[in-house]
């Protein structure tokens, strides 16, 4: 390759992230440069990375999207039988990171897992695309297929049966919430002496704020 990778570095001096400045409340703070990020017009800002771990600690990491936070936590939909969904169940713990490269900002969030409400989810499910609802039914999500055209199949199999009808939310899709135990908000600074303030839950509810070392 033309360039080594290890000279590959960017300085970052866009802005800086001090105590006086930030909410004392993680999940305001969190919304505030949520909010930066959709006026900043950047892509999919609610993409984030999903790690999960099987219960013998075995890790597996993957994008996902961001459908919902509030202070009971952060909300993501996929299918309960996936590769992640059964890593959920059975160790109800996971991690969150945001990187929205061009704000130079890093969310990082560990936390324990719970299946979101019947109910959260089917509101969720009945505003998605048609096509994505059928998309649902149609893929047994992380199993192995012999060919795209099987998953083809099964989608006009599932338009067949569901046309001119709403689709219902199958039994194996929904919703978890991520509940926060750590939240750390990161932002990048000159030579690598970046700023990093970790919010911990307190036993109370409350949050204490430390800065941590780059």
């Amino acid at each position: 390759m033309d360039k080594d990778i290890a000279d590959l570095r960017k300085d970052y001096t866009l802005q800086d992230l001090s105590e006086k400045d930030i909410n004392p409340n993680p999940f305001i703070q969190f919304k505030f440069w949520f909010d930066q990020a959709l006026a900043a017009q950047l892509p999919e800002p609610n993409a984030m990375t999903l790690a999960t771990s099987t219960p013998d600690g075995q890790p597996s990491a993957r994008m996902v999207l961001l459908k919902n936070f509030d202070e009971r936590g952060f909300v993501l939909f996929t299918n309960y039988n996936s590769h992640k969904g059964q890593e959920l169940a059975a160790n109800p713990h996971a991690a969150l990171v945001f990187w929205w490269a061009e704000l130079e900002r890093q969310v990082r969030i560990v936390g324990t897992v719970e299946k979101i409400s019947s109910e959260e989810s089917d509101g969720y499910f009945e505003v998605r695309p048609p096509k994505s609802r059928l998309g649902a039914w149609a893929s047994n999500q992380s199993e192995v297929i012999t060919s795209r055209e099987v998953l083809e199949q099964q989608l006009e199999e599932f338009q067949r049966k569901y046309e001119n009808q709403e689709v219902p939310r199958p039994p194996h899709w929904g919703g978890f919430r991520v509940i926060p135990q750590e939240i750390e908000f990161w932002q990048g600074r000159s030579s690598r002496l970046h700023d990093r303030l970790l919010y911990t839950r307190l036993d109370d509810g409350g949050w204490k704020i430390e800065r941590l070392s780059p």
